[in-house]
């Protein structure tokens, strides 16, 4: 099947205008229109990748003064794949087993490294005697699915088994990501829980990209607003699925929406700009996870765009997000 692009598919009916943008994040969007004039169309990938939205952060920025070994492995991985490279960061304070976030990194499938968005990931560690896997799985469209998703599911089944030489304990490992890295973090937890896998304590999905079907009512009110829009998120999808995009075999694994069961779950926490692609997908995830009876925290940040968080650090909203974000970790840890 050819998937339809974004241009042809009808909107759905009675769909509104763009919700509007919270005040203080619209000023930190500002300056960033004239990257997002342009529709980030496949051609324009390799442009994506040589100048990034936002800086590596260095060992040294990893280090947080002190509080934190970092170091870089080389670990198996899928069988045939080339070794998955693994970013970790464990509390040099730590006097015994230690909670650990395993971390996929955003960037539409398409861009990004391990150290990608892995600072803030970082922080939250530091606040709560936390350790820190990020993962540098392969990138579409040179890696297709499932590539990508089983280099991280790799590397999760690694660190699991060698979480007594890491000092993490492997009762409570939180996968946890942003954008395509929440997706890829939803698709480990479905993943986890099919091949009796690693149990999880929990799954951090921050405004997760979840659907290649790219039709909810949200993808047709921001498209051509904000950071990702409905081209954007087409791009994505179809660098990662090719023609089998928004078509009918698309695995759960590849697009987790596509899951007809979400019972059995680790305890889920998603959040999500009002004012963004996902809204709507978002949405509805947790929605469905509580009507297969599971447990998720759902949050819907008022004028939020995509990412919001990482390029208004400061505005109100963000701050909020992500004290509700550890909030949520502190809870989940504690019980």
């Amino acid at each position: 099947m050819t998937p339809t692009s974004p241009s042809t598919v009808p909107a759905p009916a009675q769909v509104g205008p763009p919700p509007p943008f919270d005040p203080e994040c619209a000023v930190a969007l500002a300056p960033l229109a004239e990257v997002f004039a342009k529709p980030l169309t496949a051609d324009a990938i390799p442009a994506l990748r040589q100048h990034p939205l936002t800086p590596r952060p260095t060992d040294e920025d990893l280090r947080r003064g002190g509080a934190f070994a970092v170091e870089e492995r080389s670990v198996p991985g899928p069988e045939g794949a080339p070794e998955v490279s693994l970013l970790i960061c464990r509390p040099t304070a730590a006097t015994g087993p230690t909670p650990a976030i395993y971390f996929t990194h955003g960037g539409g499938m398409i861009v990004g490294d391990n150290r990608s968005g892995v600072l803030g990931m970082v922080e939250h560690a530091e606040a709560l005697g936390m350790a820190v896997v990020s993962v540098d799985y392969r990138l579409a469209p040179e890696t297709p699915h499932p590539g990508p998703v089983e280099d991280c599911y790799a590397g999760l089944v690694w660190t699991a088994a060698q979480a007594g030489e890491l000092g993490i304990d492997p009762a409570r490992i939180v996968v946890a990501g942003g954008s395509a890295g929440g997706g890829l973090a939803a698709a480990l937890a479905l993943m986890a829980r099919d091949r009796g896998g690693p149990v999880l304590a929990g799954q951090l999905l921050l405004c997760p990209m979840l659907d290649d079907r790219n039709d909810s009512v949200s993808a047709h009110q921001m498209a051509g607003l904000g950071v990702w829009d409905r081209t954007a998120n087409d791009t994505g999808w179809t660098a990662l699925l090719g023609a089998d995009r928004g078509g009918p075999d698309v695995s759960p694994y590849a697009a987790p929406a596509r899951a007809t069961d979400l019972s059995g779950l680790p305890p889920a926490f998603l959040d999500v700009g009002s004012a963004e692609t996902f809204r709507d997908e978002d949405v509805a995830y947790a929605t469905r996870i509580w009507q297969a009876g599971g447990r998720a925290e759902l949050h819907v940040w008022p004028g939020g765009f995509h990412g919001f968080d990482g390029f208004a650090p400061d505005a109100t909203i963000s701050r909020e997000a992500r004290s509700a974000r550890r909030d949520w970790l502190r809870r989940l840890l504690a019980g």
